[in-house]
């Protein structure tokens, strides 16, 4: 899955690609890479995320680069990287096939409604606390971890069934970075594979965030690299992330992640 941000304070390529033209360019450009998924985004929820973008902006930041993008690929895939039911429906009306939910429909109470009705796929992440809230959040234990984000993960399981939404249509996500601090993304990335046991399909999303910088930093100087410059780190945590069971990863650069995975996969088989 690639990563299309149209929003100007992403975390990692915030302003890039707020420009349509720019943005469909990119677009094309992560598919002739590779990608079997692009998944495009009107609003941040990098961490301090301002939280102010409206339904109208966020919806005429996409709309122009979904439109664009299926008239150059009709047959590209696209994800809506949302949490707001409305801009659900207006891209799963314009073409767009998956709503990408960081939320996991904690966010907006007619998310799982709306999706059951337009029968689109659903990636439904797990998320602890909003963005505004994660600098001030309580630490969790190392022995925490896992076991918060598998309960989270089967409320969410339990209110898309309640929604009547069939089961292959979901992919569940636990959220690096969405509510856990550097140190505790390590547990979620060591045990991945325990979250097999919920039995649906696995997205992992850890490219270029800050807890592999910070882990990076120590090669640099105590300097953490920058957002472009995380390339290896990211593929080290999706190779751990492929090799404890990840069925797909959201990624920023999907040439370096093709080579990576098809590493992790090569291992998987010989196993």
């Amino acid at each position: 899955m690639g990563v299309l941000n149209v929003t100007p304070d992403s975390f990692s390529d915030g302003g890039y690609y707020l420009n349509s033209e720019l943005a469909v360019e990119h677009g094309l450009r992560l598919l002739d890479e590779g990608a079997d998924i692009l998944d495009i985004g009107g609003e941040s929820t990098r961490p301090g995320a301002r939280g102010d973008v409206t339904l109208t902006e966020e919806q005429e930041r996409i709309g122009p680069v979904i439109e664009a993008l299926l008239q150059e690929r009709p047959g590209a895939v696209l994800s809506i990287d949302t949490y707001h039911a409305a801009t659900a429906r207006s891209a799963v009306e314009a073409g767009v096939e998956i709503v990408n939910d960081v939320s996991g429909f904690l966010w907006d109470t007619e998310m799982a409604a709306t999706c059951a009705e337009l029968e689109c796929g659903l990636v439904l992440m797990h998320t602890r606390g909003r963005s505004e809230q994660w600098s001030s959040m309580p630490a969790l234990g190392a022995d925490e971890v896992v076991p918060l984000v598998r309960d989270g993960l089967r409320w969410v399981i339990g209110a898309a069934n309640a929604a009547g939404i069939a089961r292959n249509r979901i992919v569940l996500d636990p959220g690096f970075g969405f509510g856990k601090r550097v140190e505790e993304n390590y547990p979620l990335l060591a045990r991945f594979d325990s979250l097999q046991a919920l039995g649906f399909p696995l997205l992992a999303g850890v490219s270029r965030k800050g807890f592999l910088a910070k882990t990076m930093a120590a090669v640099h100087g105590g300097t953490p690299p920058e957002l472009m410059k995380r390339v290896h780190g990211s593929n080290a945590g999706n190779v751990a992330a492929v090799l404890g069971g990840a069925h797909m990863v959201r990624v920023h650069d999907v040439m370096a992640a093709r080579e990576a995975v098809a590493i992790a996969d090569a291992v998987l088989a010989a196993g």
